[in-house]
């Protein structure tokens, strides 16, 4: 704690633009309507804007500023751009083409969190692949899974993960480049290297991010270059990002909210990311609390991060003086901290904002989308709302009744504003969103890409919304997280957020299971803290002071710990099937 005592004193090759026309998606745009023959449905997006490029385009720009500091040290724009550029020369030797002429191959790399992540990404997109990122905790089978369903032509193995590519391209008859170690990463840099001449960027497949596998088998969704630009600068522009920034980075890099939140975001302004190479409780709050320069003033993270920062919190933030300074700290060196990738507790927002002075900004996000929905930068944040939609994109709710392939519409809005059909005021129902930022399709899966869109082009999210008091919120996935019981639709999210204010419950999942009288049943899956019992009878005892009758648990099955992936997330048909099967 010596640190601690110290410191007290980020749609589509194949479409035809049809005609020109003006949309009330935002003030001032023109857009383009277009059909897909892709898909086979009509949309809109914003006017190709000229020569738009990636993200690495600006950093020479930036010159010798920082762009990451890691733990081999720092790199600053420049030295990333030009050991991009070497990369991108070994990449065209080693797949026999000139730079710039990879025409949306894909390239799959597993790197650690630091700057060679970003070397292998920007040295793909120069030579006009796909990016295909691969994360350093999935084991082999995964790995080559993905490698063999993206149809990937080369693999970049970061220092660390050669012993762990080198094997499956052997296997799987693909060219395999080792980077050298991230210390070393300017002897990438061999003769003198040019940006590809590249002009048409925006339809170009940027990149595949596989999902979270948590309602089924991980599907790749691809993303135009078009598609991440209007990621980032709708981000860049909401939540004020600028070149004096300073973020810490601890997600993984194989997600939106790791790759374009944390990373791109910042480094298409030219701000600087501190990047740890693992989530540690002490080395998080010892960054955060560190008044060295560049200080940070940026952190988002998952709720399972924040929780797991409270308990450290808790544990060895102990002394009065000690928890003053923190709070103060905090709110005078950091602007703006985010949570997502999952549904936020509200016991865990109201105690962060006790220890840092910070309400925490949630917003809502896809792998499909990037994100479509955010609380205010400034402004109230309602606990347990996603705010409002962003800059450019649209967003309906919508009622099916379950019968019939006709559904109802509940609310319209965009970044401009909202409006509830008469009548339908509260009512939930299945959350669309359209936009720039809407993925391309599911690769080599044009059934499931069909499927999850609207005949005029909506995108289907399978969660459930509700559009209430001014804000959006949501309910759960609708396969998953909405319960049908007696009658009764019950959300459990909203069931989990009470279940948390338990004080000897640390971690809950609630689920529906089968019930022949019912048809559904609340069941709780739940980690209890150290030391503590809890029993079914006890629970529901505690819950009818809290919650309303029919969302009470009738279930309690108690577990270690809760079985969650990198991004916070529990696959509950997991959890179905291993206890209830």
């Amino acid at each position: 704690m010596l640190w601690l005592t110290t410191a007290c004193h980020k749609w589509a090759a194949a479409l035809r633009q049809v005609t020109v026309c003006q949309t009330h998606c935002h003030p001032q745009r023109v857009l383009w309507a277009y059909y897909s023959t892709t898909t086979g449905r009509w949309g809109t997006s914003p006017l190709p804007r000229k020569n738009q490029k990636p993200v690495f385009a600006r950093a020479p720009a930036y010159g010798d500023k920082l762009a990451v500091i890691d733990s081999s040290g720092s790199h600053t724009y420049k030295q990333l751009y030009c050991r991009s550029l070497g990369l991108a020369a070994r990449m065209g030797s080693a797949l026999s083409c000139h730079l710039g002429g990879l025409e949306g191959k894909r390239v799959s790399f597993l790197c650690d969190n630091d700057a060679s992540y970003t070397v292998a990404q920007w040295a793909t997109w120069m030579c006009g692949g796909t990016a295909v990122p691969l994360y350093r905790k999935h084991p082999p089978s995964e790995l080559e899974y993905i490698i063999t369903d993206s149809q990937s032509s080369l693999l970049v193995a970061g220092h660390p993960y050669s012993d762990t590519l080198e094997p499956l391209a052997q296997r799987l008859g693909l060219p395999c480049l080792v980077l050298p170690p991230t210390s070393n990463l300017d002897s990438l840099q061999g003769e003198e290297s040019h940006e590809a001449a590249i002009t048409d960027w925006a339809e170009r497949p940027a990149m595949i991010i596989y999902t979270s596998g948590t309602t089924g088998r991980p599907k790749g969704v691809l993303h135009t270059h078009s598609n991440i630009l209007a990621m980032v600068q709708c981000l860049v522009s909401e939540w004020a990002w600028s070149r004096d920034d300073v973020i810490l980075h601890t997600l993984p890099l194989h997600h939106v909210h790791g790759i374009v939140n944390k990373l791109l975001c910042p480094l298409w302004v030219g701000a600087t990311c501190v990047m740890l190479p693992d989530f540690q409780p002490q080395k998080v709050w010892e960054m955060l609390l560190s008044g060295k320069s560049p200080v940070v003033n940026v952190f988002m993270a998952v709720p399972t991060i924040y929780s797991k920062l409270i308990q450290y919190f808790d544990e060895h933030f102990t002394q009065p003086h000690v928890k003053d300074f923190v709070k103060a700290f905090c709110k005078e060196r950091i602007r703006l901290m985010v949570s997502g990738s999952a549904a936020l507790p509200q016991p865990t927002l109201e105690r962060w904002k006790d220890i840092t002075g910070h309400t925490l900004l949630e917003r809502y996000g896809m792998t499909e989308i990037g994100m479509a929905l955010s609380n205010p930068l400034k402004g109230p944040r309602i606990p347990g709302a996603v705010g409002l939609p962003l800059p450019d994109v649209e967003v309906r709710i919508v009622m099916s009744d379950g019968t019939s392939t006709t559904s109802t519409t509940v609310v319209e809005g965009n970044h401009r504003g909202t409006q509830v059909h008469p009548g339908l005021e509260g009512k939930e129902g299945e959350l669309l969103v359209r936009g720039p930022s809407v993925f391309k399709e599911y690769w080599n899966k044009p059934q499931e890409t069909t499927d999850s869109f609207t005949a005029d082009g909506w995108f289907k999210t399978g969660d459930t919304a509700v559009y209430k008091d001014g804000v959006y919120s949501i309910r759960g996935r609708t396969s998953v997280d909405i319960i049908k019981s007696g009658g009764f639709k019950i959300s459990a999210l909203e069931v989990e957020r009470h279940l948390l204010a338990h004080p000897d419950i640390t971690d809950v999942a609630v689920i529906g299971t089968r019930d022949a009288t019912w048809g559904q049943a609340v069941t709780a899956v739940v980690q209890l803290k150290k030391g503590q019992s809890l029993t079914l009878a006890e629970l529901r005892t505690w819950a009818r002071e809290h919650m309303a009758f029919y969302t009470i648990p009738t279930s309690l099955v108690l577990v270690e710990e809760m079985p969650r992936n990198q991004m916070g997330k529990v696959n509950k048909k997991d959890l179905q099937l291993h206890y209830f099967p």
